[in-house]
């Protein structure tokens, strides 16, 4: 349950500028779509949590998203592959 809270709070804050912005009539769905977060980021996110429980880390791997998956992916411990 934990990981799903975290995962909540993290697409929260990082979808909360994407309805800050208001310009017109279709401003917030425009924004939506041009500044959303991605699966890499949100993959990123849970990943980096399960195997390091630190939110700074979780963050900064959340920015490179896809990068990180794929270090994770090259670099997984054989606890991991479960």
């Amino acid at each position: 349950m934990n990981k799903f809270k975290l995962s909540l709070i993290l697409i929260l804050v990082f979808s909360l500028d994407c309805f800050a912005h208001q310009s017109g009539d279709n401003g917030v769905r425009n924004t939506a779509i041009s500044s959303g977060i991605g699966l890499g980021s949100v993959l990123a996110v849970v990943v980096s949590w399960e195997r390091n429980k630190s939110v700074l880390l979780a963050f900064l791997h959340g920015i490179f998203s896809w990068l990180y998956v794929v270090y994770f992916v090259l670099t997984r411990k054989p606890e991991e592959k479960r």
